[in-house]
């Protein structure tokens, strides 16, 4: 860890780092945020909020003293100002207020802003008096939360509209699914949601694989806990992207899940339900392999779904079963965004050069008898099974790989195809 005196900062960076101030959790709070950043830092803020202003705000790091020095002077500058003031306290307001730092660790005054920024959007998500009863997002007579349908139960009804209010705050919902097993379609999810984060995307990654949810792991995320607060489940947060998984639940990884098809269900019912989303532009949905009771269920609770990434590898065993998966989304009336052909051949770590493992062209097949998009081929690449192991995710430790490029021009072309939104759209209401 490098001291503020090795670092050659201001002398108020060497005061919030020596002695930080609003150090630790607050035992009464109404706002909560928890976000890992590209560094491994992580920052952790507690609001509480009377009406519309912070009263109090807290802060704990597990990073350095400019990790510190940063989280301390955001609580300061936080404390005493109505939410939407504090929610917009920059990276540049918590370096000019400490007299600026070097260049290496500026990002950890960005990690500070982010932080407290989720947590005031919390806060001010659960105080605020000006929400209809009937449902909290928004008030279009048209959304399905407002009609009650015939036969409902009142506490049906109550349940609806529950859900219906997360939903109508995430502008665009995609599923990842394949009808085989195998073909790298986590490993797909996972990129595809940090792609979008990296092009300013406000983003959720759900994981309903309950069997097998492999989410954490891919994103070095398996001991971190799941928070709870006023009844609603904190999604974990890292770098901006808000992931949950069963496998945050699990008390050993090596558990089985042994559940009958109410139950994935129920559980996936409350991971849109109960669950703190917020406002997404984009959720990302990683299915289990087939056309079975998750991706189902996921359909039926999701009410309109914006498309489908369907995942497959070249050969035509996996063809036959990906084939499936699309006649599943038109039965369910989710449109097809796209074949994409992973395990395409493999990429010489060396010189780059790509050879046919299998044999190729089978996504592509597949879209033009299909008469769908294909978005393109991912080869297989050593360095993505390495980074998978490792909780990170490929397209940002290996940016510069022609892999990475593939894979972000993949997102150009669901941007391009109106599937992607654009950034801060998840802001403006999605009802359906």
């Amino acid at each position: 860890m490098d001291s503020p005196e090795r670092l050659a900062v201001s002398p108020t960076v060497i005061e919030h780092a020596q002695t930080p101030r609003n150090r630790g959790p607050l035992e009464t709070f109404n706002g909560h945020a928890r976000i890992t950043g590209p560094c491994g830092d992580t920052m952790e803020f507690w609001v509480f909020a009377e009406g519309e202003i912070v009263e109090r705000v807290s802060f704990i790091t597990d990073g350095c003293g400019p990790s510190l020095a940063s989280g301390s002077m955001a609580t300061c500058l936080a404390q005493g100002k109505q939410l939407k003031q504090a929610a917009a306290i920059s990276q540049h307001d918590i370096l000019s207020a400490l007299g600026g730092l070097p260049a290496e660790v500026e990002h950890c005054a960005l990690l500070a802003a982010n932080t407290l920024s989720a947590a005031c959007e919390d806060a001010t998500r659960r105080t605020s008096k000006n929400r209809k009863p009937e449902c909290e997002s928004c008030s279009d007579a048209s959304c399905a939360a407002h009609q009650r349908l015939a036969g409902e139960t009142e506490e049906a009804f109550a349940e609806r509209q529950q859900l219906q209010a997360k939903l109508c705050r995430i502008h665009k919902k995609i599923l990842v699914l394949s009808g085989k097993g195998g073909v790298g379609k986590s490993t797909v999810a996972v990129n595809l949601a940090v792609a979008f984060v990296l092009a300013g995307r406000k983003v959720g990654l759900l994981d309903v694989d309950i069997h097998g949810p492999s989410i954490p792991t891919m994103l070095g995320l398996e001991a971190v806990p799941v928070h709870e607060v006023a009844g609603e489940l904190l999604p974990v947060e890292m770098g901006g992207l808000k992931v949950l998984s069963l496998g945050f639940f699990l008390k050993n990884p090596d558990d089985a899940v042994i559940w009958r098809g109410p139950m994935k269900m129920k559980a996936i019912q409350q991971f849109l339900k109960d669950v703190a989303w917020g406002d997404l532009d984009v959720l990302v949905v990683d299915s289990p392999p087939g056309t079975g009771d998750e991706p189902l269920s996921v359909c039926q609770l999701l009410g309109k779904v914006d498309g489908a990434v369907v995942v497959t590898t070249p050969q035509k065993v996996a063809a036959v079963d990906v084939r499936k998966s699309i006649s599943f989304c038109r039965q369910v009336g989710v449109p097809v965004l796209g074949v994409l052909e992973n395990m395409s051949g493999f990429a010489c770590p060396r010189c780059g050069e790509v050879t046919a493992v299998f044999r190729s062209g089978g996504g592509r097949r597949i879209a033009e008898d299909m008469g769908v998009p294909f978005l393109g081929s991912i080869p297989i690449d050593p360095k993505i099974a390495e980074a998978c192991d490792e909780g990170r995710a490929y397209i940002t430790t290996y940016a510069d790989s022609p892999t990475a490029v593939i894979m972000r021009d993949i997102v150009a072309r669901l941007s391009e195809a109106g599937a992607i939104p654009a950034t801060g759209a998840g802001t403006s209401p999605a009802c359906g």
